[in-house]
């Protein structure tokens, strides 16, 4: 008998169970926050002003007061709350949006204390980020990074000169063409109100310091060889070819790949090339980004409905809800319809395979991924027998799932891995984790878990274990694992024990008790878990000090899935993430989710309900 008080546990699950079914969109989809930050926002305001809209003044000054709301105390912007004295580059965005917006003068003394932190870290000439130098460029305020002035020739020639745009990730590739085409055209988009940031570089140069040398000769040496005169004539042109890849890529909404900070960077390219800004192609643009921006006024970078819905129905499953329910038959067809049909890039390495999986977003029909689709499957797993078709679709959904595994054994998120591309060809940070798509132990654990409990595949089989044994071989010394698309090792051993079980590891195996140990030595006073985003940078387990609800809900599903019976630390843990999900403070809404290290982090509101919700169900079922 455990001194857990089992009926208070059963109380919380009803509470969520509730609070979800209350919030279900008429659709059967959850349509919760993915938030991002402020620097989606900071652009949009930005690129509005630079289109001259005048009838946009109520929606700016919305997104200019959410960004406002945001700012420390010593006048910065972070972009999370434990980052020490502020972030430059987020800083800048605000500072540069909130100018621009019309609503504050430089003379306002919040204003001014962003300027003096902005100068202390070393003006604009510091900003790293390759989306907001290319931002601050097109807008006058900096020159150009030769860098970024990468001829078109070099990815869309069929002339062989060399580099394979494919072999980035697909996120990457949507916001380095037109970034690389705006380069080239030396593109800057004036406009009367817009405000002048050269207070803000120490020197009188405006070039940013991160301007690799190597890459900026190699493209001024490229570039020197008038490769458009040298190379025979092609028809289409590498510009034509280059901006037919951006339409190819557009979503119903008209948002590019469902990415709104990429599609803002070709409403620019679009400018460049001479559209009108009241253009009806650059207004579906407009459309777009505005149709994934929250109640809060928030643009988020993407919207996050499919994943959302399909975990969401696992969570309530495990927490008794039946799939013949209304709520979760509706939440299955809604997800049932999003199921894709068109091949997208996934098919230059994943040849001969029907389209069939599902993206993140609810508009997503072009850009799947591996972790989406075995969520829908789970999630409408019980509807697939009710027709041949249903369960012809369904079949198609796994076989994707299945053939898009790389031949080290781990899953990717979007594409088959490719041919290699020095990273450093980049020098953006973060550019290691945006600009390739590699296995990852994560989302690779994740999809171990789907196949054992759902297929009930195990570790008997040949095809299984060599998944298994590249999940082993990315188990740190310390016991833990990296999470890329969760804050961090906390995320990545979560998974890699629960998947690893799945598939029929014994409990008591060396690898996983070594990463429960490690999960109890990095336990919180508290009892719960908590992880700093500074891991995600620095690739090494930074404390946060405080428990957070979905941290602590990773780590009780691995101590639940590895644990004959309830311990001392898994009940502490149990309270905590009780008394966690009462305690709406900083910590309820830190960003847990990883987009691009040292730039952009998330806190996905559905994260809150889907990971604790699990925890719990699978505690009170396995020792109830």
């Amino acid at each position: 008998m455990q001194s857990m008080d089992m009926n208070q546990i059963r109380e919380r699950i009803e509470q969520l169970k509730q609070e979800l079914l209350q919030l279900q969109s008429t659709d059967g989809s959850w349509r919760l926050c993915f938030d991002s930050g402020t620097m989606p926002d900071s652009y949009f305001i930005v690129i509005l002003r630079m289109l001259g809209y005048k009838d946009e003044e109520v929606l700016i000054r919305s997104i200019a007061e959410r960004i406002l709301s945001k700012q420390q105390p010593n006048g910065a912007w972070k972009i999370y709350p434990d980052e020490e004295d502020g972030n430059l580059d987020a800083t800048a965005e605000a500072y540069f949006a909130l100018l621009y917006s019309g609503y504050m003068r430089k003379q306002d003394p919040r204003l001014q204390l962003a300027k003096q932190f902005i100068l202390r870290q070393g003006g604009l000439a510091k900003i790293r980020s390759l989306l907001t130098q290319a931002l601050l460029a097109a807008a006058g305020q900096a020159t150009w990074p030769k860098s970024m002035r990468i001829p078109l020739e070099v990815f869309f020639s069929e002339h062989g000169l060399g580099i394979d745009l494919f072999s980035l990730s697909g996120h990457a590739r949507v916001h380095i063409v037109p970034i690389i085409m705006l380069a080239n055209a030396g593109f800057v988009q004036a406009s009367a109100t817009m405000p002048d940031l050269s207070d803000l570089f120490t020197s009188s140069s405006k070039k940013f310091e991160n301007d690799s040398p190597w890459i900026a000769a190699l493209a001024t040496l490229v570039g020197s060889l008038s490769l458009s005169e040298l190379l025979p004539f092609e028809s289409p042109t590498p510009q034509e070819k280059a901006v037919q890849f951006l339409f190819d890529r557009l979503e119903p909404n008209g948002t590019l790949l469902t990415y709104t900070t990429a599609t803002m960077f070709m409403i620019l390219t679009l400018l460049m090339l001479g559209y009108s800004p009241s253009s009806p192609m650059i207004h579906r643009m407009i459309t777009g980004i505005r149709s994934v921006m929250c109640a809060n006024s928030h643009v988020q970078i993407a919207s996050s409905e499919v994943w959302d819905t399909a975990m969401l129905v696992h969570a309530l499953r495990k927490a008794g809800v039946s799939p013949t329910s209304s709520a979760l038959e509706l939440s299955g067809s809604y997800l049932r319809v999003r199921q894709q049909n068109l091949r997208g890039d996934w098919d230059i390495r994943n040849p001969n395979t029907p389209a069939g999986g599902w993206g993140f977003s609810d508009v997503n029909t072009l850009y799947p991924d591996v972790d989406d689709t075995t969520a829908a499957l789970r999630a409408i797993r019980p509807y697939s027998s009710r027709s041949p078709e249903l369960q012809a679709d369904w079949q198609r959904g796994l076989n994707w799932a299945l053939t898009m595994r790389n031949d080290n054994g781990g899953w990717p998120a979007f594409e088959r891995e490719g041919s290699w591309l020095p990273i450093s060809f980049f020098a953006f940070d973060g550019a290691k984790d945006i600009a390739v798509d590699p296995s990852t132990v994560d989302l690779t654990s994740r999809t171990l878990q789907f196949l054992g409990e759902e297929l009930g595949m195990n570790i008997s089989s040949n095809w299984i274990e060599s998944t298994i044994r590249w999940v082993l071989s990315q188990q740190e010394k310390n016991g833990s694992w990296y999470g890329r698309w969760g804050i961090t090792y906390i995320h990545g051993t979560s998974a890699a024990i629960q998947g690893l079980i799945a598939v029929g590891m014994a409990e008591d195996h060396p690898a996983i008790k070594k990463g429960i140990d490690w999960l109890l030595q990095v336990q919180n006073e508290d009892g719960g878990w908590g992880e700093s985003c500074i891991s995600d940078k620095v690739r090494r387990y930074v404390p946060l000090n405080h428990s957070t609800p979905s941290q602590t809900a990773w780590a009780l599903d691995a101590l639940t899935a590895a644990l004959p019976k309830p311990t001392p630390a898994l009940e502490r843990g149990v309270e905590a993430l009780l008394q966690s999900l009462d305690r709406h403070d900083w910590t309820y809404t830190y960003p847990t989710g990883g987009a691009l290290p040292g730039s952009v982090y998330v806190h996905y509101a559905s994260n809150n309900y889907i990971w604790p919700l699990l925890a719990l169900s699978n505690f009170w079922l396995k020792y109830n």
